[in-house]
C-alpha cells in the first residue's frame, strides 16, 4: 500500500482511503483531517480520523468547516436526506466533540479558515441574540482558547519556576539535590 503522500485519494476505494488513514502518523492524521476532500468517502474515513486523540482543536474546526456545515445548519435532522445522513451525523460528532473539550488547543496549529469561522461564531451570536440556534452550536468559550491564543505561556515566567539558577555549585551538588522537590516549586503550592 502506498504511503500517504503517495496515494491516489482520487482514484482510492473507501477501503483503501480507510487503510491508508489507519497506518497514518499522527502527523499525517492532522493534515489528513485539514485536507481530505469530504466528497470522496468521509463517513468512515474522516469518522475514524476525527475519532483520533492526535487531532487538535484547529485541525478539528478546519476540518468541521471544510464539511460544509451551513448546508445543514438550519435543517432538523429530519428533513436531510439520505444521502447526506453520514455527513451531517459525522458534523454533529465533530461539533459534540469540539464542545466537549475533546480537541485540545495546540498553539502551533491554528484553524486554517480563521476568518470564516470568525464569521460562523457571528453569526451564532446574531441567533442568539435572535433566540434562534442552528443544529451546530460551538461553544465560544472553547473556541475562543484557539483564536484568542489564551493557551500560550510566557516562556520566561514557566521557566522562572522549575529551572533553578545555574551556578558551578548547582551544577555540583545538583545529582543530590534532585532527589528531592525543589523549594522554588514548593513556593507556588497553595498555601505558602
Amino acid at each position: 500500500m502506498d504511503s500517504i503522500a503517495d496515494f491516489d485519494w482520487s482514484t482510492g476505494t473507501e477501503d483503501e482511503h480507510l487503510e491508508i488513514a489507519r497506518k497514518s502518523s499522527p502527523a499525517e492524521l492532522r493534515e489528513l483531517a485539514r485536507s481530505y476532500d469530504w466528497n470522496m468517502h468521509p463517513e468512515r474515513v474522516m469518522g475514524f480520523v476525527m475519532a483520533q486523540r492526535c487531532i487538535d482543536l484547529g485541525s478539528a474546526l478546519t476540518a468541521f468547516l471544510n464539511g460544509g456545515p451551513e448546508r445543514f445548519n438550519y435543517l432538523s435532522k429530519r428533513h436531510v436526506t439520505d444521502e447526506y445522513q453520514g455527513v451531517a451525523r459525522l458534523l454533529d460528532n465533530i461539533c459534540l466533540r469540539v464542545n466537549s473539550g475533546f480537541y485540545l488547543v495546540d498553539p502551533g496549529r491554528d484553524v486554517a479558515q480563521r476568518k470564516r469561522l470568525a464569521k460562523w461564531m457571528n453569526y451564532q451570536r446574531d441567533d442568539h441574540a435572535k433566540a434562534r440556534k442552528g443544529r451546530y452550536f460551538l461553544d465560544e468559550e472553547v473556541v475562543n482558547t484557539l483564536l484568542d491564543d489564551t493557551l500560550r505561556l510566557d516562556r520566561s515566567q514557566e521557566t522562572a519556576v522549575y529551572d533553578p539558577p545555574s551556578s558551578l555549585l548547582s551544577d555540583i551538588l545538583s545529582p543530590l539535590t534532585g532527589l528531592g522537590v525543589s523549594r522554588r516549586i514548593l513556593r507556588h503550592k497553595n498555601g505558602r
